[in-house]
């Protein structure tokens, strides 16, 4: 098992950064949905935190939103951003793109909090997938609309790709912050050529 690591200060930032846009995400489904400002707050909520609630009660961390204040609050905000903006800045693949950034980001975030707190490679790998893809698997379930995992198109590959740099480049010895960043830069390039290419893996044709 490898030895608690320390996570750079970059980190920190990026777990807003996740949390802010993964939260408008929610706030925007809603707001497409013509729902009121408590249900994009809920769904700002729901979709800021929920990958993350769900990594800190797989690897037993306290749940890390319901002991910092902030973080509530910086979904909260978000949702009020969207619900005071004009509709027409959140037309088109606004929703893709914030979550293709929250994606990346939150990948990194809960895969180095995993491996900080000594869970092995693999498993922490998974933490970060969780931590990016369980959120908006949520606010597509509440949304009625079709989940991104059933999709074909690239998405939690772009999750793993995140979260496996990450903790590959920290476990050959690298500074966290450098891994964070190339971890970041690429997963996010993956899924921005997923949406604007629409890359797909192959899916199962059953015998032929």
């Amino acid at each position: 098992m490898p030895p608690a690591l320390p996570i750079a200060p970059l980190l920190p930032l990026l777990d807003w950064f996740a949390i802010a846009t993964f939260a408008a995400s929610g706030a925007i489904a809603a707001a497409r949905a013509q729902q009121t400002f408590v249900t994009a707050a809920f769904f700002a909520l729901i979709t800021g935190v929920g990958g993350g609630t769900v990594r800190d009660l797989l690897i037993g961390a306290p749940v890390f939103w319901v002991h910092d204040p902030l973080l509530a609050t910086i979904c909260l905000g978000a949702a009020l951003l969207v619900w005071m903006t004009p509709e027409r800045w959140w037309r088109g693949n606004t929703l893709d793109w914030l979550d293709a950034v929250g994606l990346a980001a939150y990948a990194v975030f809960g895969a180095a909090k995993a491996f900080r707190l000594g869970v092995p490679p693999v498993p922490a790998i998974l933490m970060g997938v969780i931590t990016a893809c369980v959120g908006g698997i949520i606010r597509d379930v509440l949304a009625g609309e079709p989940s991104i995992l059933m999709r074909p198109e690239l998405y939690v590959t772009a999750a793993a790709l995140a979260a496996g740099l990450y903790v590959g480049i920290v476990a050959l010895g690298a500074p966290s912050i450098v891994a964070s960043g190339v971890a970041v830069t690429a997963g996010f390039a993956l899924r921005a050529a997923a949406i604007y290419f629409r890359l797909a893996l192959p899916s199962y044709r059953g015998k032929r």
